[in-house]
Formats: structure tokens, sequence, C-alpha cells
């Protein structure tokens, strides 16, 4: 886990991909990882999410994948069995947290209120979601969280893009942030992964030029 947080760290920005079709995972992934971010969370919104994970992995096994929006413990198993390397919740699911942290799974769950944050606390987790970050008070409340949970951090996601980021890098209590300007979805259906690899391009330049 603290090798992973590490690399998640490191990356500054985690991708947040919504595939509708399993034949875009390979050219997407190939895309991040020329664009110098290879790092994707795969969202489990859509039914083409499983098998895009187990593209991603299997063909770019340099890739740190994780699978999001999981809702139930049978999408843990498997995103988990498909290749993912850590699950995101969009709220914290005490059921799913549990059987995470049973099976040594990293999870980093949805928390947006102190008694979100003291459950996550309580269980040893140190890193959450904070989502979504835009609509729940952004950095402002993302501080107001950590003051009294001084050992939690946080990965806000939700309205993150160019224009805000500066706001949420500033922030030391924040290890990366979500965001899916550079994988957005009508790039993906049009096939524009040229413009995705681009694009992610300028994200990781940005990202490093506002944490130093």
């Amino acid at each position: 886990m603290t090798e992973m947080l590490e690399q998640i760290q490191n990356h500054i920005i985690v991708p947040v991909v919504v595939l509708e079709d399993a034949k875009d995972a390979a050219p997407l992934a190939k895309a991040l990882v020329e664009g110098g971010l290879p790092c994707a969370e795969v969202t489990f919104r859509t039914e083409a999410a499983e098998e895009s994970i187990r593209i991603m992995t299997s063909e770019y096994p340099e890739m740190l994948v994780g699978a999001g929006t999981v809702l139930t413990t049978e999408q843990v198993d498997r995103a988990i069995n498909a290749g993912a390397k850590f699950i995101v919740s969009p709220d914290f699911d005490p059921e799913i947290v549990d059987y995470c942290i049973a099976k040594e799974i990293p999870i980093f769950p949805g928390c947006v209120s102190p008694s979100e944050v003291a459950q996550a606390a309580k269980r040893g987790l140190k890193v959450v979601k904070f989502f979504p970050a835009e609509q729940f008070g952004w950095v402002s409340t993302i501080k107001a969280l950590a003051a009294p949970y001084t050992n939690m951090k946080f990965m806000p996601t939700g309205g993150i893009n160019t224009n805000n980021l500066e706001s949420y890098l500033n922030c030391n209590k924040i290890v990366a942030c979500g965001g899916s300007w550079m994988v957005k979805g009508d790039l993906i259906k049009a096939g524009e992964f040229d413009k995705i690899k681009d694009l992610t391009q300028e994200a990781v330049a940005l990202a490093k030029s506002l944490r130093k």
C-alpha cells in the first residue's frame, strides 16, 4: 500500500476513465503511457469496465490501474481478478471497505463529512477519496476535514481541471487529483488517441510545474 501511494503521489494526477467499449482500452492505455501518465482509474459505470481493466493491465503491465465507482463486493472481486491494483468507491460503504481491508486490497472510499473520515481513520486508512470535490466545497472543505484528522490525506475527484488544479495541488493534504479532462468520452469514442496523448503530456507538465 505504501509503495502504491508513492506511485500515485508521484503521478500527481489519476485519469478517471469511462470506457463504453473494451476495444478502446489498449489504445487509451498506450496514449496515457506515451503521454507520461501510466495510471488510470477505470470506472465500473459500464459493462466494458472489467474487460478494459484486463486488457490494460495485460498489455501495459507497467500501468497502475484501479477500478472506480465500485458499489458492491462482487465488483471488487471482478475488478481485482481482472488486474486492478486498487479500488475506489464514490461513498463510504462499510461493507466494501471492510471487505477490501480483510483481503488486503487497497481501498479509497469517498468521504465528504467528519463522520465518514472518522470511520476511515478508525479502520487505519491513510488516504480517502473526496467526491464530488467541487460540489462539496473543494479545497476549503478538505482543509477543514484534515484539521482534526491530521493523519488523513485526500484524493479529490469531480470537477477538477486545468483551471482549478493549482488550488488543489497547493494543499499538502492532497496526494493526487482525479481528473477526466485528458480522457474525455467524446475523444475516446472518436478514436482521437493522439489528442489524448497530447492532453496527457500537457497535464503532466502542468501538474509537475505546480507541485515542485
